[in-house]
């Protein structure tokens, strides 16, 4: 293994990516070291690079880069079921030798899941961060009490399609998924239908209709057509009287958030991904009087909290991907190398939809 590799390095917050060379890390225990073929490019890593956001922590310089697809290239202690050569995708962390945008990323071996045949690298990258924060928010069992970010440490409590009992679970109930065609809200319509919620509402742009449907939505509503504080009305004219119990809000702004906190039924959760923007909504660690519980979910799967409830996740997403169950995003090359990343960060931040910006390396 080559003492050095190429990364793309971010010198300090608010400057420039930089290409450039690092150290190669030696994969510790319980780890692998992934060379990628392809990484994905996620709001984040605009974040990270205006502010540096988390890896400042960790000093500079440092790697962005959420989602990773390669091979693995070594193996450390006691890492038992792969071998190297082996396809995976995985998650990073902030760590920089962590980060996915480089040649070579250590990775935890129980999560990463094999990319299945099905799939190319450019496909299978689009899975792990907004599939882990669509889950966690969804699933994770409702906890008292904050991270010290002020993310929940749970999530709405909602059975893992995945575990015993799952599967169907909330027939006669319906979701809601606000921003249904971007890439969390894709997982969140797809982990939706497979609990088996009966009535699916997206919320997304009647341009996209197809494609949320075929993500999971019985019903889409355009939020050109309906603004966020007619959505509670709109929303109960679909569903009549079949409760609300989930809400998922991959926009999360004040007026998403209030439409759908006013659209929950007792008992139910509103989920998002930003923090919280109006005090119009429920206290997040606490349920409230009516039962509803707002949580502000982080999806940072490789975190102490949330490791367990990943290593439930990563052990059946292959079988989920390979059976069709879970299907990639839609895809958008930016190009070749790490030189295309910050072109394809451009044109993140100018907005995409319905697409995941992915780089091959």
């Amino acid at each position: 293994m080559s003492k050095q590799h190429t990364a793309l390095l971010l010198p300090a917050a608010g400057v420039p990516f930089e290409v450039g060379k690092r150290d190669t890390p030696k994969p510790g225990l319980g780890q692998v070291l992934v060379r990628n073929k392809a990484v994905a490019l996620n709001p984040v890593d605009l974040f990270i690079q205006a502010t540096g956001y988390i890896v400042s922590y960790f000093g500079f310089p440092a790697v962005a880069g959420s989602d990773g697809a390669g091979e693995i290239a070594e193996l450390g202690e006691c890492v038992t079921g792969w071998k190297v050569g082996d396809k995976v995708l995985y998650q990073a962390t902030y760590i920089a030798d962590r980060g996915t945008f480089q040649e070579l990323t250590i990775a935890d071996a129980a999560r990463i899941a094999k990319v299945p045949s099905n799939l190319s690298y450019e496909q299978a990258v689009t899975v792990p961060l907004t599939l882990g924060t669509a889950a966690l928010g969804a699933y994770k069992p409702r906890v008292s009490g904050l991270r010290p970010d002020g993310h929940d440490i749970g999530g709405a409590g909602l059975t893992p399609p995945w575990e015993a009992g799952g599967r169907g679970k909330y027939a006669g109930q319906a979701a809601v998924i606000i921003g249904g065609s971007g890439s969390v809200g894709q997982f969140a319509l797809q982990l939706a239908k497979l609990s088996g919620f009966s009535i699916i509402i997206a919320v997304a742009s009647k341009n996209n209709e197809a494609y949320v449907k075929s993500a999971g939505a019985t019903h889409v509503v355009d939020y050109h057509d309906v603004p966020y504080d007619e959505l509670p009305a709109m929303l109960k004219k679909i569903v009549s009287n079949t409760p609300i119990s989930y809400v998922y809000d991959a926009v999360s702004n004040a007026e998403s958030q209030k439409a759908g906190w006013d659209s929950l039924s007792p008992g139910g959760a509103l989920v998002f991904t930003l923090p919280p923007s109006t005090p119009a909504i429920g206290k997040l660690g606490e349920d409230e009087e009516d039962g509803r519980r707002a949580v502000w979910v982080a999806g940072l799967v490789s975190d102490p909290d949330h490791a367990e409830f990943a290593n439930g996740l990563y052990a059946v997403l292959t079988e989920l991907l390979e059976q069709g169950e879970l299907k990639p995003n839609k895809i958008d090359i930016i190009g070749h190398g790490l030189e295309a990343i910050p072109g394809g960060l451009q044109k993140l931040a100018k907005g995409v939809s319905g697409v995941k910006l992915v780089a091959t390396l």
